[in-house]
């Protein structure tokens, strides 16, 4: 691990044009119809996806009207392609941080037109500067929408308070573990702790009745996860598995032979570099990988 951290380091200073020979396999390309192209691919294995125009924090209201106009072109390409996709969302892309009145309203453009489509929308989460915000958005949203989700990270402290109150609303969620570094008197630490967070988060969601987006790459969440849906005779509608492009082949494709439906997160756009960086800091494996590769090449 402490050699992969160190080839992380290497990594990011390391020219644009060499990181994404090997970044590619985690992104579907620069342009829209990269995205759709790997989103057939799926399809036809019977996997489901989700698109994301890679950016996150826009520094005007400009920049960020032009990324609702981004996504807004993503829902019309699921729709005229006939793709088994929704839309994923960065809210500080939709100006989040900018004006809270104005992400709401280039949110919800986004989620009428995806309900114009019989489409969904996931509302992805932050770092814990945006949480209160985003649950806010997302609440404000449902009470008019039910084609819309969030997403809650099970290494902060406070995720199983904001499933109880959630749940009371309804709330369709992806579950994830989380990836942003956060301090140890909010977010969990250990691997195990974060682990334990994760279940317990889990099985409040499907024990109220709730649609729960299994979000891991971790075979020990993913055994314990089954294990429990198994026991507790939890319809395979009630819930999906979800994972990351180019992540974990090996489970995605242990998920998908074992009956379970299966979503695959599809990141495209130009704001690819910011994206593969923080996949790298997430899991230096990845780093170690490219040098892996890099190496046989040479």
């Amino acid at each position: 691990m402490f050699i992969n951290r160190m080839i992380v380091s290497v990594v990011k200073v390391m020219p644009r044009k060499m990181i994404f020979l090997f970044a590619k396999n985690y992104i579907a390309g620069e342009r829209l119809q990269d995205a759709v192209n790997e989103v057939k691919k799926l399809n036809s294995r019977g996997i489901m996806a989700t698109m994301d125009v890679l950016g996150e924090s826009v520094a005007n209201k400009d920049e960020s009207l032009l990324a609702k106009t981004e996504c807004i072109a993503v829902l019309n390409a699921i729709k005229e392609n006939n793709l088994n996709s929704n839309l994923s969302i960065k809210p500080t892309q939709m100006g989040l941080l900018l004006d809270e009145e104005f992400c709401y309203q280039q949110v919800r453009d986004l989620v009428e037109k995806a309900r114009q489509y019989n489409n969904f929308v996931r509302i992805d989460m932050e770092d814990s500067s945006c949480t209160d915000k985003t649950i806010n958005l997302y609440l404000r949203l449902r009470k008019d929408y039910d084609n819309v989700g969030i997403v809650l990270q099970s290494y902060l402290r406070r995720t199983y308070d904001d499933v109880v109150r959630l749940n009371a609303e309804g709330a369709n969620y992806r579950l994830c573990k989380g990836i942003y570094i956060e301090p140890e008197k909010i977010a969990f630490q250990g691997k195990q702790e974060v682990r334990d967070s994760f279940m317990r988060s889990l099985k409040r969601m499907l024990d109220d009745g709730n649609y729960v987006g299994i979000a891991t790459h971790d075979s020990l969440l993913y055994n314990a996860a089954s294990e429990y849906i198994a026991k507790n005779n939890i319809p395979r509608e009630a819930y999906e598995f979800q994972m990351l492009l180019g992540v974990r082949e090996d489970l995605r494709d242990k998920i998908a032979a074992d009956g379970h439906r299966l979503r695959i997160y599809v990141p495209f756009g130009k704001d690819w570099y910011k994206y593969s960086i923080r996949r790298f800091n997430e899991n230096p494996n990845v780093a170690g990988s490219v040098l892996k590769n890099m190496l046989r090449i040479n």
